[in-house]
């Protein structure tokens, strides 16, 4: 990856993490503003690469060189739902009252862009969680306050160690960046 100048496009401090544990050099740079919309039609295991490439986008006129930029969104999806981010926190307590006692699925989409190549991909996580209590609920979310996590929580998280039953794919997925698939796609970039 020494070909590249790889900058990571997010705020969140666990994707910074995530990506820093690939011992990778890169540079953080948010553009704020980007639309995160979505055709109200389109299937919703396809919204969180569709995100993530609507962000790239963003980028396209400042690449250069040998500029590498790494766009992500994750959501949740419920049956045919998406779960965003709450709004405030009687939304997160809502929606962890949906995921109590289901399993649902953590879909994160990846873009790697350049100024000549893009490449794209989802990873799907599936998590289920144990019949949650009011009170366990109002614990978390009153402590944790996730208004910034897809699905309102972050299963490194209090509720993830004690809500969490099972899990099928990428524990780092759930947490916001597959960085076992994003260095297998840097590396064949």
């Amino acid at each position: 990856m020494k070909n590249y100048h790889i900058i990571l496009s997010s705020n969140s401090p666990r994707r910074k993490e995530l990506l820093a544990g690939l011992d990778l050099d890169f540079e953080v740079r948010v553009i704020k503003g980007v639309d995160e919309t979505y055709p109200k039609d389109m299937p919703v295991m396809d919204i969180a690469e569709y995100i993530a490439a609507r962000k790239a986008d963003a980028y396209k006129a400042e690449l250069t060189g040998n500029n590498l930029i790494i766009t992500a969104d994750t959501v949740v999806v419920l049956g045919n739902m998406v779960l965003g981010k709450p709004k405030n926190l009687d939304d997160a307590c809502a929606m962890l009252r949906l995921l109590s006692g289901k399993t649902h699925h953590v879909v994160t989409g990846v873009c790697l862009t350049t100024a000549v190549k893009q490449k794209y991909f989802s990873v799907v996580t599936d998590v289920t969680f144990k019949e949650l209590t009011d009170r366990e609920i109002n614990y978390y979310v009153g402590r944790y306050k996730p208004l910034d996590k897809a699905g309102a929580y972050g299963i490194q998280e209090w509720i993830g160690y004690v809500g969490v039953t099972s899990i099928s794919g990428s524990y780092f997925n759930v947490m916001g960046l597959p960085v076992q698939r994003i260095y297998d796609e840097l590396c064949n970039f």
